[in-house]
């Protein structure tokens, strides 16, 4: 009997990244979490609006994710909901956005997190920053496809 190939199940969006940035390139990367943080994440205690990623030293670490412990943590842990998270990417992958973060106007983005064969995966982003008018365009546009939606929805009734 063959197996079935394991979908990704999303844990958490950021859904403010597309609002804000246009992406360029997106890279999977591997976490390093506590037991605490990943029994949370089964529980959906996350939030990524207001995360980032940095590269200090050759390593890649997400900032500002907050991952909120349980109620039923164990007394001999002391969780840090904000605590900073390495992501785990090889090096080349690394050097390469390295470079690019360098270049003005880019930086690194978390988009999601997502389990990949009992694993927490955390989907990142090569995005350059929106200008006021192009977040303006992407409003009009969501407000001319709801409509769209609306006038299609009624004249089927």
């Amino acid at each position: 009997m063959a197996k079935k190939p394991e979908t990704a199940t999303r844990i958490a969006d950021n859904k403010k990244a597309a609002f804000n940035y246009f992406f360029e390139e997106k890279f999977e990367a591997g976490m390093v979490l506590e037991g605490w943080e990943v029994k949370s994440l089964r529980e959906g205690k996350v939030q990524l609006t207001d995360g980032y990623v940095v590269i200090k030293g050759g390593e890649m670490f997400v900032i500002g994710c907050q991952i909120n412990p349980l109620n039923t943590a164990s007394t001999h842990v002391s969780p840090d909901s904000v605590r900073t998270k390495k992501l785990l990417l090889h090096k080349e992958e690394i050097k390469r956005l390295t470079g690019k973060v360098e270049q003005k106007g880019y930086t690194l983005v978390p988009l999601n997190l997502h389990w990949k064969a009992g694993k927490v995966k955390c989907e990142i982003a090569l995005a350059k920053g929106k200008a006021e008018h192009d977040k303006r365009d992407t409003i009009k546009d969501r407000e001319g496809k709801r409509e769209v939606e609306r006038a299609m929805k009624s004249r089927s009734r």
